[in-house]
């Protein structure tokens, strides 16, 4: 019972990096070669047009959210050979950086600036992957894109569609309340979080988890559903259809009243433990 070969597009960053890292180092024949997300890529603005806007949609207030999530995994990961070293995580794939660790394996790799670029294209045609995956990856890939692999795409989505469709889920799910965070797995849609729901768990978290802490807890427990679809899918050859929902607004970044309601009511998009996590990425402590 083989599994499918996956095309897998992530942009590495806290919230999914150990639990992609498990996935690859666990899986690595099925991985044909993972396409890792340029953030600073021209098209969106570089580094300091992506700043600029989300000051101007949310303010100040966002700065430790994103310095944490994104700005010191990016920062310290030339650093992780230096930092294994010395915390003796040397050999540990949740601690490796993804591109060191799929070269360890074998697995290619490519930077990926535009998703429905002609080099994504060639790359596909040329593995022929049976699916394409996307865990916490920020481009949008075109009907076009997501058909040249033979199963077509799913994502991993850190919330429970059709709700919080968007970047930020467990930002919008903390201000929803403690039973609004789940995970869920669907397919690629030419519309953002639209494609048909293939499973879906709501997770229970502790109370006092920040956004930050719910999206990284998300983002592990999915490789036990991811685990079970491919399993599925291999069983049958086929993708399952899954089952469509009724499309409900898009969730974008924060704005700065949801920023102010979020701080009345004690509750945080990040703290001192996630930065920790994010210090400690390439470290191996926890």
């Amino acid at each position: 019972m083989a599994r499918a070969r996956i095309a897998l597009f992530v942009l590495e960053a806290l919230p999914n990096a150990r639990a992609v890292r498990r996935l690859v180092a666990d899986h690595p024949a099925d991985i044909a070669f993972v396409g890792l997300s340029n953030a600073e890529r021209p098209s969106s603005g570089g580094l300091t047009g992506q700043v600029r806007r989300h000051l101007a949609r949310s303010g100040v207030g966002i700065l430790p959210y994103l310095a944490v999530n994104f700005g010191l995994p990016d920062l310290l990961r030339p650093l992780a050979p230096l930092t294994q070293a010395a915390s003796g995580s040397t050999g540990a794939p949740e601690a490796t950086p993804l591109r060191t660790l799929c070269r360890r394996l074998g697995i290619p790799t490519l930077t990926v600036d535009d998703v429905n670029g002609p080099e994504v294209a060639q790359r596909l045609r040329e593995t022929a992957p049976d699916l394409i995956l996307t865990y916490h990856f920020d481009q949008i890939l075109k009907p076009e894109t997501i058909g040249l692999a033979r199963l077509g795409g799913i994502n991993g989505h850190p919330g429970l569609l059709p709700r919080h469709r968007g970047p930020v889920p467990t930002i919008h799910a903390l201000a929803d309340g403690p039973d609004s965070f789940g995970m869920t797995l669907h397919r690629l849609a030419a519309t953002i979080d639209t494609g048909a729901i293939l499973a879906q768990e709501g997770v229970p978290l502790p109370a006092g988890t920040t956004a930050t802490r719910a999206s990284v807890a998300l983002h592990a427990h999915g490789l036990g559903m991811l685990d079970r679809l491919l399993d599925a899918i291999a069983r049958t050859g086929a993708v399952p259809e899954g089952r469509t929902e009724a499309v409900l607004p898009y969730c974008p970044f924060p704005d700065r009243a949801l920023l102010a309601s979020l701080r009345r009511r004690g509750l945080r998009l990040t703290d001192g433990r996630d930065l920790r996590e994010a210090l400690s990425l390439s470290g191996g402590a926890r």
